[in-house]
């Protein structure tokens, strides 16, 4: 891991994030099943003009994980801004990642003025029924056996993830904070808040996300791993329509985790758009 560890105390639960560098402040947002470790490319070169921010949420990563937090979309979004707000962040180049979309964005809707940039990676911040049946099943009556018990979500997302063959250090790294049952109830909690079902609380909050976007009027930057099972081309030409002036790549021999099947080739998108 690149950059000094920090923590944040949000009601008694520390909050794990990196912050190097000085500049305008680039906030990194991950997903599931990832944690802060899925930027550390981008950590090196961007902090050497920006300041680079990478929290790992409440339950993944290096953060704490409590086992009967509320954990939600609204959870990880109240979370973020407390983050923000103990940083004094301004003027935020954001960079988001699956689950990290619709954090991210929970964020912006709420603090349009606060955020000059985005970058969008492989990830959404609104409803679409376009759900992978493999992510279904993670999410159903065996959701626990499967990812909290065995570990089977975050083992197989080190090689479906990706075009390229992950090293095996590389595995570890993204294995590393998960070594147990408890320490994987982010993962399984992730899993089990994406709104498959219209009454869900995420459900409703993501499509009052989704209602607000034509109010962002950042400049965006859309990279896109074509061969992603979970986040298809689909929706990649969803972000386009939302933001039809937005900068987008489409790298079709990149999967979900983009940031290791094409490193230098986004490093130098984003270096190029931060400026």
């Amino acid at each position: 891991m690149v950059g000094p560890d920090n923590y944040l105390d949000i009601n008694g639960t520390r909050m794990h994030y990196i912050d190097e560098g000085e500049g305008d402040p680039i906030l990194m947002l991950h997903g599931n099943p990832t944690w802060s470790y899925f930027y550390r490319n981008l950590v090196k070169g961007l902090s050497k003009t920006n300041r680079v921010i990478v929290p790992d949420h409440i339950g993944m990563g290096l953060s704490d994980k409590p086992q009967n937090a509320a954990y939600s979309l609204d959870f990880h979004i109240k979370n973020l801004e407390l983050l923000i707000e103990h940083l004094h962040l301004k003027n935020i180049i954001l960079t988001v990642h699956d689950w990290g979309g619709a954090i991210g964005f929970g964020y912006v809707v709420n603090h349009l003025e606060n955020v000059k940039k985005i970058v969008i990676l492989n990830s959404t911040a609104f409803y679409d029924a376009k759900i992978p049946l493999r992510i279904k099943v993670c999410c159903g009556a065996f959701s626990k056996l499967l990812t909290q018990r065995l570990n089977l979500f975050a083992k197989a997302a080190t090689f479906m993830s990706t075009t390229k063959k992950l090293a095996p250090e590389t595995k570890q790294g993204y294995l590393l904070p998960y070594n147990s049952f408890s320490d994987r109830i982010g993962i399984y909690t992730f899993l089990k808040d994406i709104p498959i079902k219209p009454e869900q609380k995420t459900r409703h909050l993501l499509d009052s996300i989704e209602a607000r976007l034509h109010e962002i009027t950042s400049d965006i930057l859309i990279l896109w791993g074509k061969k992603d099972f979970c986040f298809t081309e689909h929706y990649f030409n969803r972000w386009k329509e939302f933001f039809p002036s937005a900068k987008a790549r489409l790298y079709e021999n990149a999967g979900h985790y983009i940031l290791e099947d094409v490193p230098d080739e986004v490093l130098k998108e984003i270096g190029e758009f931060v400026q």
